[in-house]
């Protein structure tokens, strides 16, 4: 058995031996051919300008056809022989002209590829009229894998994602220079202007014909500006001029947000704007006659650039042709630009169309259905310093609304999305109510503002246009989280809030999916605790269209809270005679309606709320301890709010007056029921038994965007708030209910008493309350401005930076009231709006100013806080 196991592996081994020769022995014929072919190759490039191998001779001094008989291909190893026949255009059975321009042009096309680093084309054989052709190539090698070395391992992974490599690639001169470009473009916008790239070559043992390329990268020092110089300027100011340069930026210890780096695009971006700035002022020839680049040291560079300013020009003559609609005094009004006005045409082409800062021609037009409106202005004549202008219009006639769909709500029902489209079938084309319509769509806070689109389809033999807004939904149901750090403890909200719901569809189980949604009604359950200190459950409903024909809302609320100090209510079944408790229970009904006067961007809610206060033992708050207290009270708020998103507002404003009363009971019973009042003997427990006051609170946001041309734009936010407290019966006394809380950011939509807590950034939680911390305040004012630019837009994550200043104050008295003596406080922050979890904040603020009795307070702190408007009010 052993033997016959050993015969067999002597047979293999045999075998195996046989099969090395026969492959050296195939391996050497193919050598041998090779060898064949390159000699054959030779002998006719000698011997080729008289000698035919068959006897057929070739003069190169006379042009001759001959018939491609075959073609050949050499050095082809990894490309495909028939594409490199079909790159070249030579096909066999075709006529050539030996010697000719085609053989020429076949090794351009061949070129051109960018596949080999040498070609030729040569005649192996000549049979007759028939010619056989061979193409020699050296195939260039392909890539297996790249280094970036000298830099890094951050920067080295940033690049790699710049540049446009794949494993495979050819590497060819191409290759590397492209590489290298952006490499240095790369750098040069990081500041470094001298970046210097070395490009090598080595095998890649892991691939044929394949090699590494690896780019040796010497970043250099940071290039910055030193000087900018502009000559010739005479008639603006230099400042302003180096501010309009946005980009390009001399070097200064105060520049922290810019750095001073040069990077060409924006350079080229910002001598343009130089000159737009020329062009507003009215010097319409402007020029940059020269600009240079020169360097200072190896690490700074100067900027010189020259200007010819000519002279300034002045509107004189504007007329208008075309017009039959309207007046030409009239169209004059609108466009407002008088004669002898500095000459500005970016001015005169915003008056005609597209004005942000109030109306204009085209939608003069627009407005009243004349959809194919358009003008342009043509200068006819110039002298010497006076242009004369000519507004060409064509009318067109005017267009009546066709068809109005809806196009991408896959959640929202068509009805929610109707009530608030403003263009109807068979009225006029009017773009002011579909600029109004995407802006109400967006207020919704269901769909993506900046997906909206309006599809215009013009049916001129009809005269009618038809509408069709094409929206995307986003996410806008919330698991909010809200709440803060205070009182030593956490305190967080959670809250399940749709505001997308569909009470009608509650039990029909296949509408859950899973929720019913679409109808656009508002359901919020929230619970806030801080563990046994405290708790309290909100549920509201609001439905905003009721009856489902005018925007008239409704709304119901019912809570409950219980404040305690930590003591449990029963201990062995017993009651705990050591637990202080209050307990706050009630609701509210309110109606809002959309009102046309003095515009449709007025809001006017009524309603009527009450709370039952309920005191065991417990006098954190109040001025007794035991008893009860009830706040019937009626609502009354004006609101304006035109702003273009809930989220992060861009322009518009947000103007509020609210009103709540409570009914004047000692009045009443001392006027109508004939009951008298031994004010200096009652406990204030009978004091606020029905409890009584005014108060009045008002508070404006205005939004405005700074760079309105610009897709991500600076947005200055003002606001100011005031709140007055008062009593109606002086010898009763205020209430110690409805006060103003100030200071930090405390325990942000925290509600006991009917307190407002308002937020002032930069100081301790609740520090700036007058006169103390437990009682509140009757008056309060607060101001803040915040600059905010948008880091993401994106629906599913909004994020934006801010820097702030804040200020406030709040007073003992109705009496002491002064607005302009106030704490200030200035900082920085950040936004992010999660759709699941609502506005989450991040703030640090400095205070300005020492707050007499706390000499210990931080001078500068972080905030935190998670909800949407918190701490305003």
């Amino acid at each position: 058995m052993k033997l016959k196991k050993k015969n067999l592996v002597r047979h293999k081994i045999l075998y195996a031996q046989k099969q090395m020769k026969t492959l050296q022995l195939n391996y050497t014929i193919k050598q041998f051919q090779r060898f064949l072919i390159v000699f054959a190759l030779t002998l006719t490039s000698v011997y080729s300008r008289g000698q035919n191998l068959i006897g057929t001779a070739i003069d190169y001094a006379n042009p001759k056809p001959f018939r491609i008989g075959g073609i050949s291909v050499v050095g082809a190893e990894y490309t495909d022989v028939q594409a490199i026949k079909l790159f070249s255009g030579l096909l066999e059975g075709n006529e050539v002209m030996i010697p000719g321009d085609q053989i020429t042009d076949a090794i351009r096309k061949l070129w051109r590829q960018k596949l080999f680093t040498d070609i030729g084309i040569t005649v192996a054989e000549v049979r007759e009229s028939d010619v056989f052709l061979v193409i020699t190539l050296s195939e260039s090698p392909r890539l297996g894998r790249f280094k970036i070395e000298g830099v890094k391992k951050s920067e080295a992974d940033n690049l790699r994602e710049k540049l446009d490599i794949r494993i495979g690639t050819i590497v060819n001169e191409n290759l590397e220079n492209t590489s290298i470009a952006s490499i240095k473009r790369f750098y040069i916008e990081k500041g470094h202007f001298n970046a210097g790239v070395v490009v090598r070559q080595e095998p890649d043992p892991l691939m044929q014909n394949g090699v590494i390329l690896i780019f040796d990268i010497e970043r250099g020092s940071r290039v910055k500006i030193e000087t900018i110089e502009l000559e010739n300027v005479t008639q603006l100011s230099v400042k302003k001029l180096k501010r309009m340069m946005k980009n390009t930026k001399e070097q200064a210890w105060h520049r922290v947000f810019k750095s001073s780096k040069f990077v060409e695009d924006e350079y080229e971006e910002d001598k343009q704007k130089i000159i737009a700035k020329y062009n507003k002022e009215g010097y319409r020839n402007a020029k940059i006659v020269s600009d240079s680049i020169y360097v200072i040291s190896p690490d700074r560079i100067g900027i010189k650039i020259k200007i010819e300013e000519d002279i300034k020009f002045y509107f004189r003559n504007i007329d208008f042709i075309g017009n039959t609609k309207y007046r030409s005094s009239a169209l004059d009004s609108v466009l407002n630009i008088q004669k002898g006005s500095v000459y500005n045409l970016e001015n005169l082409e915003t008056r005609i169309s597209f004005n942000p800062a109030g109306r204009d021609i085209s939608s003069l037009y627009t407005d009243d259905g004349y959809l194919t409106f358009y003008a342009y202005p043509v200068e006819t004549l110039v002298e010497p310093d006076s242009i004369d202008i000519e507004i060409r219009m064509s009318e067109g006639k005017q267009f009546r609304i066709g068809k109005v769909t809806i196009a991408g709500n896959t959640k929202t029902n068509d009805h929610v999305i109707f009530r608030e489209i403003r263009t109807r079938p068979g009225e006029l084309f009017n773009r002011s109510n579909i600029i109004r319509t995407q802006r109400e769509l967006a207020a919704l806070g269901y769909f993506n503002q900046e997906a909206f689109d309006v599809r215009t389809v013009p049916r001129e033999d009809e005269g009618l246009v038809d509408l069709e807004y094409v929206l995307e939904e986003k996410p806008n149901d919330q698991i909010q989280l809200s709440g803060g750090w205070g009182g030593r403890r956490v305190v967080g909200s959670l809250s399940l809030s749709f505001s997308n719901f569909s009470m009608k569809n509650i039990f029909k189980k296949e509408a859950w999916s899973p929720l019913p949604t679409g109808d656009g009604q508002r359901l919020s359950i929230s619970a806030v605790s801080n563990g046994i200190f405290f708790q309290s459950y909100n549920l509201s409903v609001t439905e905003p269209w009721l009856g489902g024909k005018k925007p008239n809302s409704l709304s119901f609320s019912a809570f409950t809270s219980v404040q305690t100090n930590g003591q449990r209510k029963k201990i062995g079944g017993e009651l705990n005679p050591l637990r202080q408790d209050l307990i706050i229970s009630g609701g509210s009904v309110s109606f809002g309606k959309r009102l046309q006067r003095p515009d449709d961007y007025f809001l006017l809610y009524s309603g009527i709320s009450y709370q039952h206060f309920k005191l065991n033992q417990f006098q954190q708050f109040f001025s007794f301890r035991d008893g009860f207290s009830n706040n019937l009270a009626f609502n009354f708020t004006l609101e304006r709010n035109s702003t273009s998103d809930p989220i992060y507002p861009t322009w518009g404003s947000k103007i509020t007056f609210t009103t709540k009363l409570t009914l004047p009971y000692t009045w009443l019973g001392e006027n109508l029921l004939g009951k008298t009042y031994d004010y200096a003997n009652l406990t204030d427990q009978q004091r606020f038994d029905w409890v009584e006051y005014n108060k009045f609170k008002f508070a404006a946001h205005w939004y405005t965007a700074l760079n309105k041309h610009k897709e991500r734009k600076f947005v200055l936010h003002t606001n100011v708030g005031f709140g007055l407290l008062a009593p109606y019966n002086k010898q009763l006394g205020e209430a110690p209910f409805e006060r103003f809380y100030l200071g930090g950011v405390f325990l942000s939509g925290f509600i006991l008493d009917g307190r407002e807590i308002v937020n002032l950034r930069g100081y301790d939680d609740l520090s700036l309350t007058s006169p103390d911390q437990n009682t509140g305040s009757p008056a309060i004012s607060k101001y803040s401005v915040e600059l905010r630019y948008p880091l993401s837009t994106n629906p599913s994550a909004t994020i934006f930076a801010q820097a702030f200043m804040d200020a406030g104050r709040t007073w003992s008295t109705t009496q002491d009231f002064n607005p302009f003596n106030v704490y200030r406080a200035s900082g920085v922050g950040l936004r992010i709006f999660l759709p699941m979890f609502g506005l989450l904040g991040f703030d640090y603020g400095w205070r300005l100013d020492d707050v007499p009795g706390q000499p210990n307070m931080a001078r500068g702190q972080f905030h935190f806080s998670i909800g949407m408007n918190l701490g305003e009010l």
